[in-house]
């Protein structure tokens, strides 16, 4: 595995309660609409991969390719997206629902009656210091809904993006078609980590988090949207 090192600031090798685990950053090229993941695992991850590894699988990457990335001059903001958005707050790691654009997605895809139930609900116990509310409501569908921050490469510096649509079903696919390896549909930033889908049930998404702690793979050109997670103790040198 030495074609793959670690991104700046990150190490390949992490500890675990369930013991060491090394992080495999893939790179790739810019990953387009027109892309085919199947296509993806084939040309970076199918020559590396053995059975027992994991492979952990951007969000972002199968949203894009599901056609779930919108130029913002082709979303038409409503009053309420404008409105609303002024109350989310916006994280240097990503936009989130802070913007017009996002929040017109996050409106169309989950409904306008509960994102402003999820807006009051946070109104309401913000002055109690509890934050996270509106999202712990609106869901995985609604923090994995982000668009373009300073670091965003071209062309998705002018697009926001929905979550990918059924995740388990996509991980499920890329497992069979890469023999057996289990997959994860990660959204991970700097400062959290969810797990949105995963192959099958003896994927520990506690233990995925742990691995994805540090997100290794960074948030901005590293280009790489996959990792093949293997235990240190399977690593066999060649």
């Amino acid at each position: 595995m030495i074609e793959f090192i670690p991104n700046e600031g990150k190490e390949l090798e992490i500890s675990t309660a369930q013991g060491n685990y090394l992080r495999y950053p893939v790179k790739t090229h810019v990953v387009m609409k027109e892309d085919v993941l199947e296509d993806l695992l084939d040309q970076y991850v199918k020559p590396y991969i053995l059975p027992e590894d994991m492979l952990f699988i951007s969000e972002k990457i199968v949203a894009i390719t599901q056609g779930r990335a919108f130029d913002l001059d082709d979303i038409k903001v409503s009053r309420m997206a404008k409105f609303l958005c002024k109350f989310v707050y916006k994280s240097p790691y990503g936009i989130g629902l802070g913007s017009p654009w996002t929040m017109q997605l996050a409106i169309d895809d989950i409904g306008l009656p509960k994102i402003l139930f999820a807006a009051f609900c946070s109104a309401v116990t913000k002055p109690f210091g509890l934050r996270g509310v509106f999202y712990k409501i609106v869901g995985d569908k609604g923090r994995a809904i982000d668009g373009p921050c300073d670091y965003t490469l071209p062309p998705y510096n002018h697009c926001a993006k929905l979550a990918p649509k059924d995740p388990d079903g996509v991980a499920r696919r890329l497992q069979a078609h890469l023999g057996g390896s289990r997959v994860v549909v990660m959204d991970a930033n700097d400062i959290g980590r969810e797990v949105l889908g995963v192959s099958g049930g003896d994927v520990d998404i506690a233990l995925c988090k742990d691995i994805f702690r540090d997100n290794p793979l960074g948030q901005a050109s590293q280009c790489t949207p996959l990792c093949i997670v293997r235990r240190a103790a399977d690593v066999i040198e060649i």
